[in-house]
C-alpha cells in the first residue's frame, strides 16, 4: 500500500482502479491525533460478498473503543482501518454464489469491520453477504444506519432466556440507543417496561420508546419505587448498561428466578460479584456482546427487527449528522456522552 500527502490528505492506494473517500486511522488513539480522512481504492468484491454503495454510516460506542484501544482491544488489528460496523446503502454489485437480484437492493449494514479493515466510514464498503440487509421502503437510510450494532444487541438482551409477554422487564439507562430499542422491543413482545432515566431528554425519548414507568434515579428512590409499583413482587427481566455500578439495586428489585441481562459495565469493569445474594434467589445473569453472538442470533434478530420496522413498530432517534471529512467531529460528539440518539455520518456528502 503506498501512501502520499495531498491537499493535506494521505492518499492511500494499491493500483488503478475507481477511488473512495473514507475516514481512517492507521494507530490508536485521540480522534482528533489518529483519524485521517483520503482516498481508497475501491475494495474488490469476493466470493459470497456484497459492494454497498453508503449512504449513512452509524457510529456506536464500540467503534470508540476500537479506535482507543479499550480493554482487549489495545493493538491494531489490521495496519489501516476505516471504522465503523453500521451502515445503510444500495447493493452495487455481488460476488460468486450471491443472487443477483440483490443488485440495487436497499440494505441495512450490521458489524461490517468485524474480521475486517474496512468498516462503513467510507463511500462503499464490501461485507458477507449475509450481513447486508434488506432495508424496508419505509425506512430511511439514516435509519437503517441506526440498526445493527444497538438493535441486535437489544434483541437479544430482550430474547435470549425466552418471550417476554405478561412479565415485568426493567430496563436501564432508557435514554440510550440500545435500551431504546429493547424497550420498543419488550413492549412488542408483550410485557410491562420500566426504565431508569437521568434526565428529562432521556425521559422523553423512553416515552417515545413506548415505556409504561419512567423513573428518575437522581429524583427518586428506584428500588423502593419499582416495589411499590409491583406490589413487593419486583422485575422477572433486568437489561443493564452499567452491571457493577447497578448489582446492589438490581439484587433488591429482581424476583426469584429472575434474569439480569448485561451489556455493560464501564463504570466498574471487574464487579465483586455477591454469590449468595445471587444463588438464594436463583437469578441467572446473562452477558450479551453482540460481536460474539452466533450467526443464528444475528439471524433471528434481523429477522425480528425488519418485521418491527415494516410494520412501523420500531422508532429512531437520531441526536447529529455529520459528513464524512468530519468523523473526528462525530466520534467526539458520542463521546462526550451528551447525545441522545444515534450520531449519523452522511456518506454522501464530504
Amino acid at each position: 500500500m503506498v501512501g502520499k500527502e495531498l491537499l493535506g490528505h494521505r492518499i492511500l492506494t494499491q493500483g488503478d482502479g475507481d477511488l473512495m473517500l473514507a475516514a481512517f486511522y492507521e494507530k490508536k488513539g485521540t480522534a482528533r491525533d489518529v483519524i485521517k480522512f483520503g482516498e481508497f481504492d475501491e475494495p474488490s468484491v469476493g466470493s459470497s460478498e456484497v459492494k454497498v454503495k453508503l449512504f449513512a454510516s452509524g457510529v456506536n460506542p464500540s467503534d470508540i473503543k476500537r479506535r482507543t484501544g479499550f480493554g482487549a482491544l489495545s493493538e491494531m488489528e489490521f495496519p489501516v482501518v476505516i471504522p465503523h460496523n453500521d451502515g445503510a446503502g444500495v447493493i452495487e454489485e455481488v460476488g460468486a454464489g450471491v443472487d443477483k437480484s440483490r443488485l440495487g437492493q436497499r440494505v441495512w449494514v450490521y458489524e461490517a469491520q468485524i474480521g475486517r479493515p474496512f468498516g462503513t466510514a467510507a463511500q462503499r464498503v464490501v461485507v458477507p453477504d449475509h450481513r447486508a440487509i434488506w432495508l424496508p421502503d419505509n425506512t430511511t437510510f439514516d435509519q437503517g444506519a441506526c440498526l445493527g450494532v444497538p438493535a441486535m444487541t437489544a434483541h437479544r438482551l430482550v430474547f435470549s432466556d425466552g418471550p417476554v409477554n405478561g412479565k415485568n422487564v426493567l430496563v436501564s439507562g432508557g435514554g440510550g440507543s440500545v435500551a431504546s430499542y429493547a424497550i420498543q422491543f419488550a413492549k412488542w413482545s408483550g410485557a410491562t417496561v420500566f426504565t431508569t432515566v437521568s434526565s428529562g431528554a432521556k425521559a422523553e425519548r423512553a416515552k417515545k420508546s413506548g415505556a409504561d414507568f419512567i423513573i428518575d434515579y437522581k429524583k427518586e428512590h428506584v428500588v423502593k419505587t419499582i416495589l411499590d409499583l409491583t406490589h413487593g413482587v419486583g422485575v422477572d427481566r433486568i437489561i443493564e448498561v452499567a452491571f457493577g455500578q447497578n448489582l446492589d439495586t438490581n439484587l433488591a428489585i429482581i424476583g426469584t428466578n429472575g434474569i439480569i441481562a448485561t451489556y455493560a459495565s464501564d463504570q466498574l469493569l471487574e464487579p465483586t460479584i455477591p454469590f449468595y445474594r445471587l444463588i438464594l434467589k436463583s437469578v441467572t445473569v446473562r452477558f450479551v456482546f453482540v460481536y460474539a453472538m452466533s450467526l443464528q442470533a444475528h439471524v433471528e434478530a434481523a429477522r425480528d427487527i425488519n418485521e418491527c420496522l415494516a410494520t412501523g413498530v420500531l422508532n429512531h432517534e437520531i441526536a447529529l449528522r455529520f459528513t464524512l471529512s468530519q468523523v473526528i467531529e462525530a466520534h467526539e460528539a458520542v463521546e462526550s456522552g451528551t447525545c441522545v440518539g444515534k450520531v449519523i455520518v452522511d456518506t454522501t456528502r464530504v
